[in-house]
């Protein structure tokens, strides 16, 4: 049987006049280089989700944020050769408090950016990151 494996993770939907913040992922993850994520990341052991989001956050762009509110629950699961993953993504809505926009040099992802919300970004996006844009649709363009 193979390993089974599962991981708690919060990542933040932050905008800003019609942007939305991504950050594209590194050579440290070989399956989805250059694809473009929601900032967030990981809950260490212990840790509340939303201080794991605020935390990411700024490793990944040097943003100080926010939460306002949870926006959305996401869950997935991949069966590879080597594993069996399930992957519980908690997606916060927030906003930028303070810092300024830099590029994590050292970590998963190695560049930042604001993408147009209105149109879909001609960029390779990760499945979170297409879920992200989806919910973040919802909450911010009119109908």
């Amino acid at each position: 049987m193979k390993p089974q494996r599962q991981r708690v993770a919060a990542y933040a939907l932050i905008y800003d006049a019609g942007r939305i913040l991504l950050c594209r992922i590194s050579s440290e993850l070989p399956r989805w280089k250059g694809a473009w994520t929601l900032p967030g990341g990981g809950l260490e052991f212990g840790e509340q989700p939303e201080a794991a989001m605020i935390r990411e956050v700024e490793e990944e762009t040097g943003l100080q944020v926010r939460g306002h509110s949870i926006a959305a629950v996401d869950s997935i699961y991949d069966d590879t050769e080597d594993e069996q993953f399930h992957g519980i993504r908690i997606l916060y809505q927030a906003e930028v408090v303070g810092g300024s926009l830099r590029h994590e040099t050292t970590g998963s992802t190695d560049r930042c950016e604001w993408h147009n919300l209105h149109l879909p970004p001609t960029v390779p996006l990760v499945d979170l990151a297409e879920a992200g844009l989806r919910v973040a649709r919802k909450l911010w363009l009119p109908l």
